[in-house]
C-alpha cells in the first residue's frame, strides 16, 4: 500500500479482495439459486469478479515495478470475458425461456428429463 501524505491509498490487495467477494458471492448463488435466472446473475457475478482481477492486475498503477508485468494483458482478457459473457447470457436465456415454455416455470429442479 502507498502512502501519499498521510493518506492511504488504494492498493492491489483492495482490488483483489473486492474480486473474491465478488467470487464467492456468485459461487453462493450458483449453489443455492433453484430459479434458473437466479443461477446465470451467478455466473456474471463469477464473471465479473474474475475481470476485476485480471484489471487489477494488467494495471500499471498497482503494479509496485511498473517496468515489469503484462501491459495491456489483463484488460484484453477482461474484454475477452466481457464478450464471452454477452453470449453466454444471450443463449442461456435463450434456453430458459424454452425450457420455460415447455414446462411453465424456471425451477432448475423440475429439469429432470431430457428430450431434443
Amino acid at each position: 500500500m502507498i502512502l501519499l501524505a498521510g493518506i492511504a491509498q488504494i492498493g492491489l490487495a483492495h482490488y483483489l479482495v473486492v474480486g473474491a467477494i465478488m467470487f464467492v458471492c456468485g459461487a453462493v448463488c450458483m449453489a443455492t439459486k433453484r430459479n434458473a435466472l437466479g443461477v446465470l446473475m451467478g455466473i456474471e457475478l463469477v464473471l465479473n469478479g474474475a475481470n476485476i482481477n485480471f484489471v487489477a492486475f494488467g494495471s500499471e498503477f498497482l503494479r509496485v515495478n511498473p517496468q515489469y508485468g503484462i501491459g495491456l494483458d489483463g484488460q484484453l482478457i477482461a474484454l475477452f470475458v466481457i464478450v464471452l459473457a454477452a453470449a453466454e447470457a444471450a443463449v442461456a436465456l435463450a434456453i430458459v425461456l424454452n425450457f420455460y415454455n415447455n414446462h411453465a416455470t424456471v425451477d432448475v429442479d423440475r429439469a429432470d428429463e431430457l428430450k431434443g
